[in-house]
C-alpha cells in the first residue's frame, strides 16, 4: 500500500477524519515508535485489536486520498515551484 513516509504525510492531510482512539493508536506508532504489545499494554487492549484499529486507520487514509487526492496536488504543486522565481515561490510555499 503506502510506505511509512506516505502513511505520515497522508496522516497530516487526514488524521483529523479519523476517530479519537485511531489518531493515538497511529501517533503511538508511528511517532512514538511504540510496538504493538506496548500499546496494547497502555491502553488495555489486546494487540490484535491494536493492529486492526491501525490497519483501519490506515486504510482510511488511503481512501481519502484516492478519493481527494491531497497529497498528489501538493508533490504536483512542488514540482511546479521549482521552476518559479524565487519571490513568488517563497510566498506559495509559505501558503502550502
Amino acid at each position: 500500500m503506502h510506505n511509512r513516509f506516505q502513511l505520515i504525510n497522508l496522516y497530516d492531510l487526514y488524521g483529523e477524519l479519523l476517530t479519537e482512539k485511531q489518531q493515538q493508536y497511529f501517533e503511538d506508532y508511528y511517532f512514538s515508535n511504540l510496538s504493538l504489545a506496548e500499546i496494547a499494554e497502555n491502553m488495555g487492549i489486546s494487540r490484535n485489536a491494536v493492529h486492526n484499529q491501525i490497519k483501519d486507520a490506515e486504510a482510511k487514509l488511503a481512501n481519502y486520498e484516492q478519493h481527494l487526492h491531497l497529497y498528489e496536488k501538493n508533490e504536483q504543486i512542488k514540482k511546479i515551484l521549482v521552476a518559479v522565481e524565487e519571490p513568488l515561490r517563497t510566498q506559495i510555499e509559505e501558503l502550502l
